[in-house]
């Protein structure tokens, strides 16, 4: 009996040691099954600047084929029309109309307005769930140091451009690793030792490989192809001749605001926008095959899309590219050429590959949908939905909004509604007098070329006081509140 007891004893106390071992390797295990995320946000790339989207002048074969091997969505829309705003409906989940910066707006000598310390981002949802979080590109949400600075707001590594009017040279005196100015020698006075997105697209890979046995949320927010318009000499030799007639552009060479906002001449604008595009492309198609050389590839997931429609600025021209496909508008505009942008979504053994959805999605959709892949309670009163059921090809299980919500602070105030196949579109905001509401039926018209105003007064009605209750006053992006509603 005696033997026995001792027999049962040291079985035991074997057994609750090997479980004591076993229990952290299930967890790593389980960490490790976690998906990586990398989310690639171009600049200001239009509609039909994708082949996959139609373009007919330039291919963009990786981009082409990471839709082969996933879904691309045909009705997805960006936060806003402009940098600043859209990246913060992508970051907090919440609409023009309701998230913190709802404008591009400078803070000098460098940077924009930030989000509070108390604002929940993306990168903060990852990082509750054990995630390392990485951006590489430009932000526009928080000057440097301050509450909204990336490094505060839920990011480990940061390298890239931290203000958006800085974002607009491609040769930067210096760009931010973490929270240190990186001075480029290589860029001193006219020099052009350095071309940032190549720098930074290193720092991105780089990224990739130190995180490769841990799962990482990876943002690359892109500065391509957003003006100014250059390009290694090596990309524009194999573009140059190909898209005549060519188009010059002068702009700001010299003096002290050279690389510190305007944009540099360029006397072959057509091929230098082809040859950014093909450096994209090509970018894009190098991460995609770090994670398969890393052998991370199956339990990654790539999306790829842009912060809003096609701009015009530094000898840009989109309708020589035929830039917006078949939508109206550009940059600024609400119509859905200003804020319809292509979306693509990877995800081996998860999303069939080769598909093409007509779910109707916009920024403020990702953080739900990232935070239920990963198993993480999404922020309150946000305004997304996620579209997960959709990437599974639940299409009889995905929830659709009620509408969707845009407002733009400049040139006058402008507003956008889209409820259903209806689209509203009003202009002029802040002139209440000529504040006429425009509307479309996108089922039957995508370029937005007949309104029907007059013949759905009481869709109009609706449509009207969706753009009164959609939005919360705001004391810093005020969208001239006093002579919009008299009882702001």
């Amino acid at each position: 009996m005696r033997a026995f007891v001792l027999i049962l004893a040291i079985f035991l106390t074997c057994s609750c040691k090997e479980t004591e071992k076993k229990a952290p390797v299930q967890t790593e295990t389980q960490t490790k099954s976690k998906p990586n995320f990398i989310y690639i946000l171009a600049d200001d790339l239009g509609y039909g600047d994708l082949s996959v989207y139609g373009q007919q002048k330039f291919k963009t074969p990786n981009i082409d084929k990471l839709a082969s091997e996933g879904m691309l969505f045909t009705q997805h829309y960006s936060g806003s029309t402009v940098c600043a705003p859209s990246r913060s409906a992508l970051m907090t989940g919440m609409h023009t109309g309701h998230t913190v910066v709802r404008g591009n707006q400078e803070i000098l000598p460098e940077g924009q307005y930030p989000i509070p310390d108390e604002t929940h981002t993306m990168a903060e949802t990852f990082k509750s769930a054990g995630y390392t979080t990485g951006i590489f590109g430009k932000w526009g949400l928080g000057y440097p140091g301050s509450e909204g600075d990336p490094m505060n707001q839920g990011f480990d590594v940061f390298f890239g451009y931290n203000c958006q009017r800085m974002g607009h040279n491609y040769y930067p005196r210096h760009l931010w690793s973490n929270r240190d100015s990186l001075v480029l020698d290589g860029n001193k006075g006219f020099a052009k030792g350095t071309y940032a997105p190549q720098l930074i697209h290193e720092k991105t890979l780089k990224f990739i490989d130190d995180n490769k046995d841990k799962p990482f949320f990876l943002y690359v927010p892109s500065i391509i192809p957003h003006a100014e318009l250059a390009a290694p000499a090596s990309y524009m030799k194999k573009h140059r001749g190909k898209y005549p007639p060519e188009k010059a552009y002068k702009g700001y060479d010299e003096g002290p605001k050279y690389r510190n906002g305007p944009y540099e001449s360029q006397e072959e604008t057509h091929a230098a926008f082809a040859a950014m595009i093909e450096l994209l492309d090509e970018q894009v198609g190098e991460i995609v095959q770090k994670t398969k050389e890393l052998g991370i590839a199956d339990n990654t997931i790539v999306v790829f899309t842009s912060d809003n429609g096609p701009h015009q600025e530094g000898g840009a021209d989109p309708n020589y590219f035929d830039s917006n496909g078949p939508l109206k508008g550009v940059k600024r505009d609400l119509y859905e050429g200003g804020i319809r942008v292509p979306m693509i979504v990877k995800w081996p053994g998860k999303v069939a590959a080769n598909t093409t959805s007509d779910h109707v999605s916009a920024f403020w959709d990702v953080l739900p949908t990232f935070s239920e892949i990963i198993g993480v309670d999404t922020p309150e009163n946000i305004d997304g939905i996620s579209f997960l059921p959709t990437l599974n090809g639940m299409k009889q299980g995905q929830k659709e909004h009620e509408y969707l919500y845009w407002e733009f602070h400049e040139l006058g105030g402008r507003q956008a509604v889209r409820k259903g196949n209806w689209k509203a579109v009003k202009y002029n905001v802040f002139d209440t007098a000529n504040a006429a509401i425009a509307l479309y039926d996108l089922s039957k018209d995508i370029g937005e070329e007949n309104n029907v105003a007059n013949q759905h007064p009481e869709i109009v009605a609706e449509m009207d006081k969706i753009m009164k209750e959609a939005r919360t006053p705001s004391t810093v992006f005020t969208f001239n509140q006093k002579a919009y509603l008299s009882k702001e």
